[in-house]
């Protein structure tokens, strides 16, 4: 077992370096194989089948492509659970589960004083990720999750009937304002695309050849387009009064965020760093 281990570490440190292929190796011994992080350290060994060899051949020569580790697994964890993982959306991070615990928090806070069932808006959903694992934690909560790709919602809904999580998905672009109609939401929480066009080529090809660019690129001439339409969404109607929104931005663009939001008529406007110190979040109230 140690042997294949270092196959795959040897073969992916070119592209990823040490300790990320390291910890891809890891992963596709653990997720693919069953084989714990424990055995592979402790050099323990069991006899792969014909059908595993091959398998793990195929994986390996689709990782040594370039290919995402989550891509070639078709899984990738988040908040515990097991999300199904496609080109069609975004790969999830880390650091998105840090604003599900926000959308958590300021949840927990409004159950204490509403009777009613909450009602929470996944904007851009993509994997359902974020949309499932709230749903989850509060089963209670009315949980609405909107997407412009059907490939993308296609790929959401399959992993709520996996999880048993009761999402309702909607094709909707985030870019189309407030209507007559639309419902009014406690919490509204997105990762929008924020990723500037001319920051593309300082960005990992993993990224930029095998996740979608609908979902990560905003144009140079207008890297706000879309937390400006969530702002506008939330003041003309989309956010009740005292309700939060909260959405990952572009660690660059903090304060212009910042001021983009208050601008727009939102207030308590707050920028929020991630676990790494990165500004990652801003929340705001209406």
């Amino acid at each position: 077992m140690n042997q294949l281990y270092q196959t795959l570490r040897d073969a992916l440190m070119p592209l990823h370096g040490a300790g990320e292929a390291k910890a891809i190796a890891l992963l596709v011994l653990e997720e693919g194989f069953g084989v714990s992080r424990t055995d592979v350290y402790a050099d323990k060994v069991r006899t792969f089948s014909e059908d595993e060899r091959l398998r793990f051949e195929r994986m390996l020569r689709r990782l040594v492509s370039g290919e995402p580790v989550q891509h070639v697994l078709g899984t990738a964890r988040f908040c515990g659970h097991a999300f199904r993982v496609s080109p069609a959306v975004l790969i999830p991070r880390p650091e998105t589960e840090e604003l599900v615990e926000l959308a958590a928090r300021a949840l927990e806070r409004m159950s204490l004083e509403s009777r009613s069932p909450l009602r929470v808006l996944d904007a851009g959903t993509g994997s359902g990720c974020v949309a499932c694992s709230l749903k989850l934690r509060f089963p209670a909560a009315d949980v609405i999750a909107w997407d412009v790709s059907d490939e993308a919602l296609a790929v959401a809904r399959e992993n709520a009937k996996a999880l048993h999580a009761d999402v309702r998905f909607l094709h909707r672009d985030m870019l189309q304002p407030y209507g007559e109609g639309d419902e009014t939401f406690d919490v509204i929480l997105s990762n929008p695309p924020y990723i500037c066009l001319h920051e593309r080529k300082d960005m990992e090809s993993v990224v930029t050849d095998h996740e979608p660019s609908l979902a990560l690129f905003v144009p140079d001439d207008n890297p706000l387009l879309f937390h400006r339409a969530l702002a506008d969404f939330c003041v003309e109607g989309g956010l009740r009064p005292g309700g939060m929104l909260a959405t990952e931005i572009n660690s660059a663009l903090g304060i212009v965020t910042v001021a983009c939001l208050e601008e727009a008529g939102l207030h308590t406007v707050t920028l929020r760093q991630d676990c790494f110190g990165k500004d990652r979040f801003v929340t705001a109230r209406r």
